[in-house]
């Protein structure tokens, strides 16, 4: 019989996984990233064609060379005064894995401003904000550049009932 040790690095293997690259952006005046990784590319806002019945954060859907995807307002989803669109707004295509597999969607941001690398001593776990507030979308806390930049968890940032609801509109 053997006996299975439980070492320290263990535990640490899914703060180990937030470390690399990042994509930087901004909502209004905060600073987000999202891992390089799961960004497919990054294009200018086009015409998006509303969807009746739709949470007011899914702004609708857009023809990407022949695929239909969502897109989602990430100023809209956190609750974040709406704005005009400018010349810098931009949709961030991104896949993203849900319950029934990996699927693309469009993400609305303020603008992109470049690609940052962070390493397991550049990000601090999330705070606890107390209780009733979750933020399973929320990786941790980057520090670089004299700023602190909020990386999502791309997947998390919909629900899975979110996520189900827009897999069935787009079948």
């Amino acid at each position: 019989m053997q006996a299975i040790a439980t070492h320290p690095a263990d535990t640490a293997a899914p703060a180990d996984s937030r470390a690399g690259k990042y994509l930087a952006f901004h909502l209004g005046s905060e600073e987000f990233g999202i891992q390089v990784l799961k960004v497919r590319e990054i294009i200018g806002v086009q015409d998006i064609t509303a969807v009746p019945r739709t949470p007011s954060y899914l702004k609708g859907v857009i023809n990407l060379r022949g695929k239909v995807i969502p897109v989602v307002d990430l100023r809209m989803k956190f609750d974040l005064e709406e704005m005009e669109y400018t010349q810098r707004t931009c949709i961030i295509v991104v896949q993203i894995l849900g319950e029934s597999g990996s699927m693309m969607m469009g993400i609305v941001v303020d603008g992109v401003s470049e690609v940052l690398s962070f390493t397991m001593a550049d990000i601090e776990d999330t705070p606890d904000f107390g209780q009733g507030v979750s933020t399973p979308y929320i990786l941790g806390m980057a520090k670089g550049k004299g700023k602190v930049k909020i990386l999502l968890d791309i997947d998390q940032v919909l629900t899975t009932q979110e996520l189900k609801g827009l897999s069935t509109l787009l079948q």
